[in-house]
């Protein structure tokens, strides 16, 4: 019983967060198989993997040292931040490198980041809630780590990991070959930092002291990245209407679609109106992201192609949206 409870403590409130991340996603869909694809790597590889690399180096520290305390602050501040951050970010290289044209937006960058650390939350907070929560205090220390866990830094990993995103989704929208080179690792330099800082800064305060400073900074942290988002959010409402505007004086949508493509609620509504509506919807935020790469990008990927099957099904669908 106390397992279960762990287990449904760590999963549910991470599958509630990453569907959050997803209706972040306002204009511009990413496909559910992918998304959901991400979330498992975070849940088996990434979690199962680091458990087993962390589990390894913080023996292999104590062997050298003989410390327990250098072996536990050296897998947290240095190992884990590296290793875990690498792992949640090989699902947005694998995204970034097999299914290229769904890499749009930065906004992209951060959902793909984003939702493959809550799945990798969600192996971890279990393991946390049960073996050092309950195994430890009883049902109390379940209850105290749920609320550490979920409530105080449930946000922690795909705020780490959302830079490694952000990353591979400047890489994706340059031409410069120096910067599709480097903004991957800068995006993994600065996961690994904001990390590495969380996992020392409260140790070397320690206590409940430690947490709460902790904690402060962190919620600091989670609040200019929503902002960031919010402004990301805003960009590519500009794109949709920059990119779209042309599709109504073409006569390809009206002018009362045009303007319900550009709400941020739209997508959401579209889906209760059937098939059709939803569809037409997210190639109307597909065709808008794909006119703006073929302006900075050229033909890269075959841009112009795909613009031109894009136009096609928007015009077979907009005689059924209203």
């Amino acid at each position: 019983m106390p397992f279960l409870v762990s287990l449904f403590f760590g999963f549910v409130p991470m599958l509630i967060f990453a569907a959050f991340v997803y209706w972040l996603d306002r204009y511009e869909k990413e496909p559910k198989v992918l998304f959901g694809a991400a979330f498992l790597w975070g849940v088996v590889i990434a979690a199962g993997g680091a458990f087993i690399i962390n589990t390894v180096f913080g023996i292999g520290i104590y062997a050298f040292t003989g410390s327990e305390m250098a072996a536990e602050m050296g897998t947290a501040s240095i190992v884990a931040p590296i290793v875990e951050e690498f792992l949640k970010g090989l699902a947005v290289a694998i995204v970034f490198f097999m299914f290229y044209k769904e890499f749009d937006s930065i906004l992209d960058g951060i959902i793909y980041g984003g939702v493959a650390a809550l799945g990798f939350a969600a192996t971890e907070n279990t393991l946390y809630i049960f073996r050092n929560g309950y195994q430890e205090g009883g049902w109390e220390g379940l209850a105290f780590l749920v609320f550490v866990r979920v409530i105080l830094v449930g946000w922690q990993h795909p705020f780490y990991t959302a830079f490694t995103g952000i990353g591979f989704a400047v890489a994706r929208m340059n031409k410069n070959i120096i910067v599709k080179l480097i903004a991957p690792l800068i995006g993994y330099s600065a996961a690994v930092t904001t990390h590495a800082f969380h996992n020392t800064f409260g140790g070397l305060i320690g206590g409940l002291e430690g947490l709460i400073a902790g904690t402060f900074l962190d919620w600091i942290g989670w609040t200019f990245m929503l902002f960031f988002i919010i402004w990301m959010i805003v960009r590519e409402r500009n794109i949709m209407k920059s990119n779209l505007y042309s599709e109504v004086t073409s006569g390809l949508i009206s002018p009362a679609q045009y303007q319900k493509a550009l709400s941020p609620w739209t997508v959401t509504a579209a889906a209760l109106r059937g098939r059709n509506a939803s569809r037409f919807y997210q190639v109307c935020g597909e065709l808008a992201h794909k006119k703006e790469q073929a302006q900075k990008l050229g033909d890269e990927g075959g841009n112009l192609t795909i613009i031109e099957k894009l136009r096609a099904e928007l015009a077979s669908l907009a005689p059924y949206v209203r």
